[in-house]
């Protein structure tokens, strides 16, 4: 977390921090006080019971200080509750953790007579590195005679930004219901998204931010202290474009999320918080939008280890597609870690098969017919994902 070495700190500051420089303070106070000492071994009654009563307790006392004292005393350094009273000072709370909220499409085999849809129905995902996502249904829904599909409303099993996950993999009913041919999170499913309690790491971001924004003009870091309050939205995920790009007075706030885009209704709660509140500056008119995207076809051809079963070299074709989508941010980093695509940056192909080879012992050789991806003020996503093997 961080190269300040506070230990280093006290002794620069002429404190002794070892049993033997505390011990060699304690015989020149001794002999500043004018007491003269016979015996002054280690193995000594005397200097045994100094090292009982006083030595060991101040070593407690000194690693206290600069191991958890001194540490949390700077917002660089500071962790947790001492990290909150830090960002309090600065008018700035943790995010706690909230539910994903969302609509699935249900499509029925079907369209004649009406079918009921209970409250409860348990929708979830493919296993992603182990973890499978499970969202259910918020209330009753019915199908009116000649009806297909229908939008049903969900939330998520668990609090946290792992349920966030891109269109198409909320696609399982693990108890089958009669009549029901598809279950799918279409695009624009995510009404409210998914977040952990926030990490030290981003409301050590927020707290840095404040200092910026304390004046409270409409700077960037006053925009950006009040939408990364949202959850779900990032600090760092908050990016601006000025010189007038809708016209005189005008910028625009894009917002990176973690994995799946909500939909438009919670990019408007954030402009109304904006707008409607008085909000204003960069002249008159600020912008909050999603992070504009660029479309990908990918194609990746891996070669598997000669010794691969049949239903292995399946799994692992499986594995290594959603590794990719993971890295295109359509799932987070709870299920897989690989580098992530960013705005302003280069995506690097010859990186992500790299990490592949580390994730995955079955990949003998792969190679991508994608050249990297240099990204502007956008986003890549993936259009289509092909995962050959030889």
């Amino acid at each position: 977390m961080s190269d300040v070495d506070f230990k280093q700190a006290l002794t620069d500051a002429g404190i002794p921090t070892t049993e033997d420089g505390l011990r060699k303070s304690w015989e020149k106070e001794v002999a500043a006080q004018g007491s003269k000492l016979s015996n002054t071994s280690a193995y000594s009654p005397f200097w045994r019971l100094i090292t009982a009563l006083v030595t060991k307790p101040v070593m407690w006392l000194i690693g206290f200080v600069s191991d958890t004292v001194l540490p949390n005393f700077f917002v660089k350094t500071a962790r947790d509750k001492w990290l909150d009273t830090l960002a309090w000072a600065v008018n700035v709370e943790r995010k706690g953790a909230t539910k994903a909220k969302g609509m699935l499409l249900f499509t029925r085999d079907a369209a004649g007579g009406a079918l009921e849809l209970p409250a409860g129905v348990l929708v979830q995902s493919a296993s992603i590195n182990g973890h499978i996502y499970q969202v259910a249904t918020t209330q009753a829904a019915t199908f009116a005679d000649g009806l297909m599909q229908l939008e049903v409303p969900v939330e998520a099993q668990d609090f946290g930004s792992g349920y966030n996950l891109a269109p198409g993999y909320y696609a399982i009913l693990p108890v089958p219901i009669a009549g029901i041919a598809q279950v799918v999170n279409a695009d624009g499913w995510l009404i409210a998204p998914g977040a952990d309690p926030e990490p030290d790491d981003q409301l050590r971001l927020r707290v840095r931010n404040q200092f910026s924004a304390v004046n409270q003009w409409h700077t960037d870091a006053v925009y950006r202290a009040m939408i990364s309050a949202f959850p779900g939205v990032r600090p760092d995920g908050v990016y601006f474009l000025h010189g007038a790009p809708r016209g005189p007075g005008s910028a625009n706030a894009y917002v990176l999320f973690d994995a799946d885009v909500p939909a438009a209704t919670y990019l408007e709660q954030i402009n109304a918080h904006i707008r409607d509140q008085g909000n204003h500056g960069h002249g008159d008119d600020l912008l909050v939008m999603v992070m504009p995207q660029t479309q990908h076809a990918l194609k990746l051809t891996v070669w598997p280890r000669p010794l691969l079963t049949v239903d292995q070299r399946t799994k692992l074709q499986a594995d290594i597609a959603l590794f990719i989508r993971a890295a295109f941010r359509e799932s987070t980093a709870g299920d897989y870690q690989p580098t992530l695509t960013y705005p302003q940056s280069r995506f690097s192909f010859s990186r992500l098969g790299e990490e592949l080879h580390q994730q995955f012992a079955g990949i003998e050789s792969l190679r991508f017919d994608n050249a990297d991806i240099v990204s502007e003020l956008t986003i890549p996503r993936i259009t289509s994902l092909q995962v050959v093997l030889a």
